[in-house]
């Protein structure tokens, strides 16, 4: 038989653990308390199992597993409407949470999920032949917007990626134009999603505000549709 890799990874409650998944749609593959707390959940070809252990803290777990599937728009839209329905909203920072789907530079279309136990499960989806990552951009924007993504999306560095933006964005006397209507928005949406993880989803507003008085016509507006669709994931979590 072919082998099978399954992840096990640590939380410190099972129960609470199996009530996310579900709400995903995984199914339950085993439970049990005793000697040790233990449970499995699979959903078509993603199978994980973990286990209890009171001491662990959620906040600052680095245990991770990353899925590969040939469906990633699918798992991102059923993933949120699952959380959607069993929390009010699409939760967007904090635990659980789920993070916005974009096509990286490195040749995957991704999102990262971090379940109440801080287990990141990141999944995705190759579109490119290689997994190297491009070279830098020259272009002041593109190299901001190029360099924040990798700080805030990769490496969780969220400080780090505003700090980009804000002096891309910060034009003095004598400076360029400024960005094109698409790369402003990009680069807006990408600092609003840094405020909320930073200060929390009520933070992103302003930031949200400038990028909807950006015109755009239907062809640049399709091309930052994940961005957009997660830009209302925001705004649904400033309450």
């Amino acid at each position: 038989m072919a082998e099978t890799v399954i992840p096990i990874l640590p939380c410190p409650s099972i129960d609470e653990l199996l009530d996310f998944y579900k709400a995903l749609g995984f199914e339950v593959t085993s439970y049990q308390t005793v000697p040790n707390p233990f449970c499995g959940v699979r959903l078509r070809g993603i199978e994980l199992q973990f286990f209890g252990m009171k001491s662990h803290d959620p906040a600052t777990s680095y245990s991770t597993c990353y899925v590969l599937t040939d469906d990633v728009d699918g798992l991102y839209a059923s993933f949120r409407a699952g959380l959607k329905a069993t929390y009010g909203k699409v939760p967007t920072r904090g635990l659980p949470r789920i993070g916005a789907l974009k096509d990286m530079a490195y040749g995957v279309r991704q999102f990262l999920m971090t379940d109440p136990g801080g287990n990141c499960i990141r999944i995705g989806q190759p579109i490119g032949d290689s997994f190297a990552y491009p070279p830098v951009p020259k272009e002041r924007y593109a190299r901001a917007l190029h360099q924040a993504t990798l700080l805030g999306e990769s490496k969780g560095d969220h400080a780090a990626a505003a700090r980009i933006i804000d002096r891309a964005l910060d034009h003095g006397p004598g400076d360029d134009a400024g960005p094109a209507p698409l790369q402003l928005v990009r680069l807006l949406l990408l600092r609003a999603e840094m405020a909320a993880q930073l200060d929390g989803s009520h933070a992103a507003a302003p930031w949200l505000d400038r990028a909807d008085a950006v015109e755009l016509d239907d062809a640049d507006r399709e091309s930052v549709r994940d961005a957009l669709l997660r830009a209302a994931d925001l705004r649904a979590g400033e309450g």
